[in-house]
């Protein structure tokens, strides 16, 4: 009974030491799996299947963002108040819609970073393919029969998969910063002014609509009527201002599915794909070796809620102020 309790131990500890030698391994290949995916042309290759419906998923994630930090933010004051199911629960929820950019992230850090076996098109079509090739994968085989019993195993499985979710979503946030900031030059250049964001730029346009239209019907011809309104500008009307809101949105939304291809060369020089990916391996190291206590933390989504709510403020205030 003691020599198999021993070879129990000795087994245990050479599948932990083998682990531990896997993500070092790892992260030793984080620089080259930057290099292959995301500087051009291979972040190029990875938005073309931005080409299609993600076009339509991009402007929905948006409005879904702020509801996923809700729900992290909840369950990381459950974590707190120590009732872990419900925090569990709460971090495990999906919330974005998974975009074909996404969904070729998850799968390509899977084979390519993480050497998990998974089939081309399978993360794409079945959501479950990539806990159950954790599961299968040789190099974890040691670590998952510790676990109490399949539906533990099955829920670390999913956790992981979760882990590689949330990474991928994190780039719907960076899009969403990125298209922040191109509305920060263009409003800096075009009208002279701090626009953040959709909502503090739409004024500017709609005026410069207004002015345009104005000119244009001017009765004494545009020559004149550019004089004129040069002098006595025209102000835009509410709801062109509001429907000036809802068109810049949505353009907005539609460059964000691509504005990772802009995004991505800038991170890797900047070193945050790097940081980022070590973050995540990691979040898979603890939840295979450890306790499973250190869930892969979306900053991205809290930095991108940070430039919404200086836009809104700074309309809000320009309101006010006229």
């Amino acid at each position: 009974m003691i020599s198999s309790s021993n070879a129990t131990s000795k087994s245990r500890a050479t599948g932990m030491k083998n682990s531990h030698a896997y993500f070092a391994d790892r992260r030793a290949s984080v620089d080259r799996f930057i290099d292959d995916q995301f500087t051009w042309p291979g972040t190029l290759h990875l938005h073309s299947a931005a080409f299609g419906w993600d076009v339509l998923r991009a402007p929905i994630n948006v409005v879904l963002s702020p509801v996923l930090v809700l729900t992290r933010i909840a369950s990381f004051l459950c974590r707190r108040i120590r009732l872990p199911a419900i925090a569990n629960w709460l971090a495990g929820r999906r919330i974005l819609l998974p975009s074909a950019v996404s969904r070729r992230v998850e799968a390509l850090i899977a084979t390519d970073l993480l050497d998990l076996s998974l089939p081309q098109g399978a993360a794409a079509r079945d959501p479950g393919a990539l806990s159950r090739a954790v599961l299968a994968a040789p190099q974890f085989r040691e670590l998952i029969r510790r676990r109490a019993d399949a539906a533990e195993a099955q829920v670390l499985g999913q956790r992981i998969a979760d882990a590689l979710g949330d990474y991928a979503g994190t780039r719907s946030a960076v899009s969403e910063m990125t298209t922040g900031l191109i509305t920060l030059a263009v409003g800096a250049l075009l009208f002279q002014a701090l626009t953040p964001g959709m909502i503090s730029m739409a004024p500017g346009v709609a005026d410069a609509v207004a002015r345009t239209t104005a000119v244009a019907e001017f009765p004494l011809g545009q020559a004149i009527g550019g004089l004129w309104y040069g002098i006595f500008p025209t102000g835009a009307s509410p709801l062109l201002v509001a429907a000036s809101v809802a068109i810049l949105i949505m353009i907005g939304s539609v460059f964000a599915a691509f504005a990772g291809v802009l995004a991505d060369p800038v991170q890797s020089r900047l070193g945050i794909h790097h940081h980022r990916l070590m973050r995540l391996i990691d979040t898979l190291e603890v939840e295979l070796c450890g306790p499973g206590d250190k869930p892969f933390a979306v900053r991205e989504h809290y930095y991108a809620r940070l430039l919404d709510l200086w836009d809104v403020i700074g309309s809000a205030f320009r309101l006010f102020r006229n």
